[in-house]
């Protein structure tokens, strides 16, 4: 029997964390560090906005968690401050175009637009076109200088093409009595590659590059944050130390360089423990790749995940066997046939287990059979202790 009374009565005791929501993905820092030439940067792209002039149109881009949304916002917030003190009709809008009810098709982008500025439109049933002379009429009526920052909109042009894009650049041209200017923000080194000339000539008229964070600046964020974060002696010597340098050597993030921090002292915390020691940072780095392995089975497209359902199966019932490309095959056959669902060709089931290969979920180099030609042999690459739950994402999803 689980002592719950034991689990409750440790989590209600005194904690190590002083304020844990400075370790959270929303906090908002008062004092933003190692990012004074960015701030410049945009700022001084988007400051004739206060004269009412329109602001060059302005693409960011840089990896995750170099601060190109934080700067973002903490720019707009004080351009809307200065802007109230100045009596400056000036409109700031934040589309999060990785969230799936917002931007998935074009309308629903319009539709979070005018929810913003106060308008409300059906979720659907109104042609696109009609939402876009809605828009433009309000714009009209409030004269408003309109900034409109596109989170992630590599994200949106994904799902819906760039020709959403491309309507938003031309729309000043219907304008009279107000503006509207466009900032793109993309992890995406490459995404202005793929848009259409047209689009891309106009989305970057300006462009602003956010470098990964080294080692020393790390640690200065993660000492901030761990400062508000936690009580005093809380962290053993090293342990912020230990976490940039990892950080910095893998990928430069803050936002997973603060979120190691914070699960390795919830782990902390889940042991009973009132110290962060440095084995506990090996342990989250454990659980969080674990989590990664989960989200990452999760998000595969339905035939990607009953290829790698299938290998599974196979691996199970012959433990010491080699298993080989056509083996896969043909119970992915039987798989597909006993979920009525229409199977792909033997071809595309190959490119399947390259591409499961490339995620690292399997281990499928290329093999000689002699006369037989060549193929691949397949090996599992997941922790024993997360098959099972794989198995479930996937017959919870096909």
């Amino acid at each position: 029997m689980v002592d719950l009374e034991k689990i409750f009565n440790q989590a209600i005791k005194k904690s190590i964390f002083k304020n844990k929501q400075v370790l959270q993905i929303d906090y908002f820092p008062e004092n933003i560090l190692h990012r004074e030439q960015q701030i410049k940067q945009v700022a001084s792209v988007l400051a004739c906005s206060l004269r009412l002039e329109k602001p060059s149109n302005l693409f960011v881009y840089g990896k995750t968690g170099t601060g190109k949304t934080l700067i973002l916002k903490y720019v707009a917030n004080q351009l809307l401050k200065k802007s109230k003190e100045l009596k400056t009709p000036l409109n700031i809008l934040y589309i999060n175009c990785k969230l799936k009810k917002v931007s998935d098709t074009e309308y629903r982008i319009l539709t979070e637009i005018m929810n913003q500025l106060g308008q409300k439109v059906p979720f659907t049933g109104l042609p696109t076109q009609a939402i876009y002379r809605k828009f433009i009429d309000v714009l009209e009526e409030s004269k408003n200088l309109t900034i409109i920052i596109f989170d992630e909109i590599d994200q949106a042009v994904k799902k819906i093409t760039d020709e959403f894009l491309y309507n938003f650049t031309r729309l000043n041209n219907e304008l009279v009595n107000s503006q509207i200017s466009l900032v793109g923000i993309s992890n995406d080194l490459t995404f202005l590659d793929s848009l259409d000339p047209r689009v891309k000539s106009s989305l970057s008229e300006e462009e602003i590059v956010f470098p990964p964070y080294n080692a020393f600046q790390l640690q200065d964020i993660l000492k901030q944050r761990a400062k508000l974060a936690f009580r005093k002696g809380v962290l053993e010597e090293g342990v912020i130390e230990k976490i940039a340098a990892l950080a910095a050597k893998e990928h430069g993030d803050a936002r997973r360089a603060i979120d190691l921090l914070r699960i390795s002292a919830e782990l902390v915390e889940r042991d009973g423990k009132n110290k962060l020691t440095l084995d506990y940072i090996d342990k989250a780095i454990e659980k969080i790749e674990r989590e990664k392995i989960l989200d990452l089975v999760e998000t595969q497209p339905k035939h990607h995940q009953l290829v790698l359902l299938t290998i599974i199966n196979l691996k199970e019932k012959n433990k010491k066997e080699k298993i080989y490309t056509g083996d896969i095959y043909n119970k992915y056959l039987e798989i597909s046939s006993s979920l009525k669902l229409e199977p792909l060709t033997q071809r595309r089931v190959s490119d399947i287990i390259a591409e499961l290969d490339m995620l690292g979920l399997i281990n499928a180099p290329v093999v000689s059979k002699g006369r037989y030609g060549r193929t691949r042999e397949i090996k599992i690459n997941l922790p024993l202790g997360l098959i099972s739950k794989i198995k479930q994402i996937i017959l919870n999803q096909i």
